[in-house]
């Protein structure tokens, strides 16, 4: 039998080149936009295997969420944390992309997603920055810090209302950041406080 050699199964493989054409595509596309067709063929694999990977696109959605929170866990002291987050999600809009936690708003209503990103993210990012108080409510200050971002990009980026969706990123950034030092008191705070 003579023939082109078979190629080798490598699942890892596999789930790495989907999550990361799937990062790629949510980055550049939005959620809403990216269909599993074209992670799939940015890929190079057949789109049943996204489906056997990951279940679903919002699974998809949440395990891309999922590796760059464990990076930027990993890489930003605590403290850092608020504002590297809410600069982020004010700066998607200039990057001709839409930022990880208004894709996820808007995919909210996947159940298994909101599980997996309520689960998974919101406890390692409740973990981290509850680190920055030394209060006995440490992790309900660090979930205020949390709901209050996810209301900023709910507001901002998916509702659109003014004033906020017009107004300048740093001075939200300076707004926010000095006031989330009260809940949290070792975070960083803009130069100009």
């Amino acid at each position: 039998m003579t023939g082109a050699p078979r190629r080798r199964k490598d699942s890892a493989a596999t789930k790495e080149a989907l999550l990361q054409a799937a990062s790629e595509l949510f980055a550049e596309r939005g959620f809403s936009a990216t269909t599993v067709r074209d992670v799939a063929a940015r890929a190079g694999v057949n789109q049943a295997l996204l489906f056997r990977y990951f279940g679903s696109k919002s699974e998809l959605f949440a395990a891309v969420l999922a590796g760059r929170s464990t990076r930027l866990l990993a890489e930003l002291p605590a403290e850092e944390l608020p504002r590297r987050l809410l600069e982020g999600l004010l700066t998607a809009e200039e990057h001709n992309g839409e930022h990880p936690i208004v894709a996820m708003l808007r995919s909210w209503s996947d159940e298994r997603a909101a599980e997996l990103l309520r689960d998974e993210l919101g406890a390692r990012y409740t973990a981290r920055l509850a680190e920055l108080s030394g209060a006995e409510d440490a992790e309900l200050r660090a979930d205020l810090v949390l709901a209050w971002v996810f209301g900023i990009g709910m507001v901002r980026s998916v509702l659109g209302k003014s004033p906020l969706a017009e107004a300048d990123p740093e001075r939200i950034t300076r707004y926010v950041t000095r006031a989330t030092s009260a809940l949290l008191p070792g975070g960083d705070l803009p130069d100009d406080q």
